[in-house]
């Protein structure tokens, strides 16, 4: 059994369909962790490529198609088994782990960081080794890289906006971030104020007197950032396809400071809430909850090195030059 695949592509069997629901889910567990960005899985995984060039298929072509009624071309021309394995995945996993991973950041903070950090650190070393040539050019865009990601870290967070336009930028802003290897939506979005608003209306997503207000314009944000920007990602990939990718390395390498699992939030006093405006990094204590991190670490770390194995070897892009 197969689904029908895009025009002069081969059909998508079950077991593709189910393994590309799978990396969906995962993607959008990564999501909702602020640090861990989508993209990275997409990558790591071995259906980044595939990805950005199934957005860049949205365009008036599909639109016309489905005026028309030519409803299965329409489907075949936007990649639609691809599409609707990694909708389901995304959409199942962020609306049921939304709360599950609330309650362990608030719980078990440093042990669930530390999975992700010893996922996060695994993912470099797979990202790197996909840039074609490591040279001068390459090696200074990774520099930038972590110098972006790290000035990042430096913004101080802002209030809480609950305004539709406002909510509609987050959309844009965060959606953009969420396809970047290396740059995390959610963090983004702690940035911009709004992290606990989305994540509680995604939560509280049956009460939809309140969530839908803050759902329908962050998500038609996102699906404005999500189109817009990977049509600019897809040219840059197929112009610059290794500075690209030594510039998403060093992006990877730099939100490692933002999964730190020890680190101190400094909070400051905004009107009746506490706002958190930045971290303090600490080393760790050498006791039990230290060897549970390691753990959780080394597990993270063999989650990745497992999908990468999976995945097998990434397709090059027959656009893509090794600049």
């Amino acid at each position: 059994m197969s689904f029908t695949a895009p025009v002069g592509g081969e059909p998508m069997s079950v077991t593709r369909f189910v393994g590309t629901a799978l990396k969906g889910a995962a993607m959008g567990a990564a999501n909702v962790i602020p640090g861990v960005s989508g993209g990275t899985i997409a990558l790591i995984s071995g259906i980044y490529q595939e990805l950005i060039d199934t957005l860049k298929s949205f365009g008036w072509g599909p639109l016309k198609q489905l005026s028309q009624g030519q409803f299965k071309k329409c489907f075949e021309s936007l990649n639609g088994p691809f599409v609707c394995a990694l909708g389901i995945g995304l959409a199942a996993s962020i609306i049921t782990l939304a709360k599950l991973l609330e309650s362990l950041l608030a719980n078990h903070e440093i042990l669930t960081m530390a999975f992700f950090f010893g996922l996060i650190l695994a993912s470099v070393f797979i990202v790197a080794k996909q840039v074609p040539k490591w040279n001068p050019i390459t090696g200074l865009a990774s520099l930038i890289g972590i110098a972006i990601a790290a000035a990042v870290l430096l913004l101080e967070p802002l209030q809480q906006n609950a305004n539709p336009g406002y909510l509609f930028l987050c959309g844009v802003i965060a959606m953009c971030s969420m396809i970047l290897p290396g740059i995390s939506g959610s963090f983004i979005l702690i940035l911009m104020g709004n992290y606990g608003l989305v994540i509680g209306a995604i939560g509280n997503i049956r009460d939809f007197k309140t969530a839908l207000p803050v759902l329908i314009p962050f998500g038609l944000g996102c699906a404005v950032g999500l189109l817009g920007f990977a049509r600019a990602l897809s040219y840059v990939l197929d112009k610059f396809k290794a500075a690209t990718l030594a510039g998403l390395t060093g992006f990877v390498i730099g939100s490692l400071a933002v999964i730190w699992p020890w680190k101190t939030k400094i909070t400051k006093q905004f009107e009746d809430k506490v706002k958190v405006t930045g971290y303090e990094w600490n080393y760790p204590a050498p006791d039990q909850a230290l060897f549970h991190a390691l753990l959780l670490m080394l597990a993270g770390a063999g989650l990745v090195l497992i999908l990468d194995r999976i995945a097998g070897p990434k397709p090059a892009s027959t656009k893509g030059k090794s600049n």
